[in-house]
């Protein structure tokens, strides 16, 4: 997939060389469209080296019946603006080309996807003739990220801060996924729980929640509406994701989760949620004695098991099985006692915590192996239930 960026001359341009380098690890073909201000802040030749691609400036570089502005328009698949500044912004709302960023802008076919993320000084952002250009260009089909609140490179705080290069990536990735899952609602969990022991100790286990959280990712850009419930993670919450619940315990999970389970088409259960919990919580710090320390534990609520006993004819059920042997074997057992429509199973010791995975994706009719990153393997288990 083709990408144009255009960079004008806001002072946080140095950020967009670390976009470029994202993008180039996320293997797109990237081309680099400077404003003349902007390259006197940031060399091109910094551009072209991060994102090995070439970087154009001039109106007038033609070569060989190559005219840049309506080329680079007709062959790319998504133009981003980052950072884009009030006067930039200015000039494409109101249909002027005096460079070769805003000619290239007004060349663009209407059906090619336009991003622009405004970064600038707080009274421009919020000066009314910006928002009024900002409306325009939303009118006219162009997606608006919205800038951060915070520190600005001018002192103030306020709103005006280039956000971080993961959400403009998020928004690369929803505009040109397929929407398979349009109108649908997917409900995902994620991560692992904690079971106080008392208000210092508590029992949980090794799970990062990445899987989880790739799965709400994806379900979003496929056009789901989708709700991630998250037990304690060092995650950030997904951009762009409609809800976000956070909790802590097996119990706070099955309540959260059975409050909402029957309005979602897809429910995706990929949390690690004990499986037991001490009987009784100590209200204070349990001291150290020279004698054993034996604390009783009981079962939690199987939230899966009950999701299978009342699930809707039209809802699919997706369970996740971690084990550490007997992958397969366990995972059709899951499968049948759970009463899920699928599970998908791992083993833990090999891929908990880490950015790639290798699952088996069980059915009552089929076992599909699936290897790469999460996110990756998330977009192919949906590929699979659809």
């Amino acid at each position: 997939m083709h990408i144009l960026l255009g960079v004008s001359s806001g002072i946080a341009i140095y950020k967009t060389v670390d976009l470029v380098s994202k993008l180039r690890k996320e293997n797109y073909d990237i081309d680099i469209v400077m404003t003349e201000n902007a390259a006197k802040l940031v060399s091109p030749t910094v551009f072209s080296a991060v994102g090995n691609c070439n970087v154009y400036i001039n109106t007038f570089d033609i070569n060989h019946g190559w005219i840049t502005h309506t080329d680079l328009s007709k062959k790319t698949d998504i133009f981003v603006l980052a950072p884009a500044t009030a006067n930039t912004i200015a000039k494409i709302a109101n249909g002027l080309a005096d460079n070769l960023l805003t000619t290239i802008a007004l060349a663009l076919p209407e059906k090619t996807p336009k991003v622009i993320v405004p970064t600038m000084n707080t009274r421009m952002y919020e000066n009314p003739i910006t928002q009024k250009n900002l409306e325009n260009l939303n009118k006219y089909g162009w997606y608006i990220l919205e800038p951060d609140e915070g520190h600005l490179a001018c002192g103030d705080i306020g709103k005006g801060r280039y956000p971080d290069n993961r959400k403009i990536l998020e928004v690369i990735k929803f505009i040109t996924s397929p929407k398979i899952l349009m109108n649908k609602k997917v409900l995902v969990t994620a991560g692992p729980t904690r079971e106080n022991i008392d208000p210092i100790r508590f029992i949980s286990n090794n799970s990062s929640g990445k899987m989880g959280y790739s799965m709400a990712k994806v379900a979003k850009r496929l056009g789901a509406y989708t709700c991630l419930i998250s037990g304690p993670t060092c995650l950030e919450k997904p951009h762009l994701i409609d809800e976000f619940i956070q909790v802590t315990s097996a119990n706070e999970m099955f309540n959260r989760v059975m409050e909402r389970v029957t309005e979602y088409d897809l429910i995706i259960m990929t949390a690690a949620v004990a499986d037991y919990k001490p009987k009784t919580v100590s209200n204070s710090k349990i001291k150290k004695v020279n004698s054993k320390l034996i604390v009783e534990l009981e079962r939690t609520k199987d939230i899966l098991s009950e999701i299978g006993k009342n699930k809707k004819n039209n809802q699919i059920v997706v369970g996740f099985a971690a084990e550490t042997e007997n992958i397969i074997e366990y995972g059709k057992e899951k499968l049948k006692k759970k009463n899920a429509d699928y599970i998908v199973a791992n083993n833990a010791n090999e891929v908990m915590g880490k950015d790639s995975t290798k699952v088996y994706v069980i059915s009552k009719d089929s076992i599909k192996e699936i290897e790469g990153s999460k996110e990756k393997v998330a977009e192919e288990i949906y590929k699979i239930i659809i």
